[in-house]
């Protein structure tokens, strides 16, 4: 399996159905059903294989080899693997595809902070 899965962090398995707000202080890993708002501001997101997720995530890192429907907003970065099946928008630093994986949405590479272009006067 290619679930990153340590012995840090929470994890949602199969059976589990979540609807409304997460937020937490460490990292989560949701191979069963959330929809709603995750929030996870300096921690990461995997959503495994058998994962469904309809919600707006803002995270630190995401993951995504399941089924994702939303927007990503990570600070750091996203992964999609190539089971990843994403409908949204994602918003991050770096962004890595495998190949095989759907994305249907915009993509917004940001700048990092301390290396933003220099201002014109």
């Amino acid at each position: 399996m290619d679930a990153p899965v340590t012995g840090e962090g929470a994890h949602i398995g199969k059976s589990v159905v979540i609807k409304g707000e997460l937020s937490g202080s460490e990292d989560l890993y949701v191979d069963g059903s959330v929809e709603g708002k995750i929030e996870l501001r300096n921690h990461s997101l995997t959503v495994g294989p058998n994962g469904i997720v309809k919600a707006d995530v803002s995270a630190k890192a995401v993951v995504i080899q399941g089924k994702f429907d939303g927007s990503v907003n990570a600070s750091e970065r996203v992964e999609l693997r190539k089971s990843a099946v994403v409908t949204g928008d994602v918003t991050t630093q770096r962004i890595a595809i495998e190949e095989g994986a759907f994305l249907k949405g915009k993509v917004d590479v940001q700048r990092e902070a301390g290396k933003a272009a220099p201002a014109s006067s």
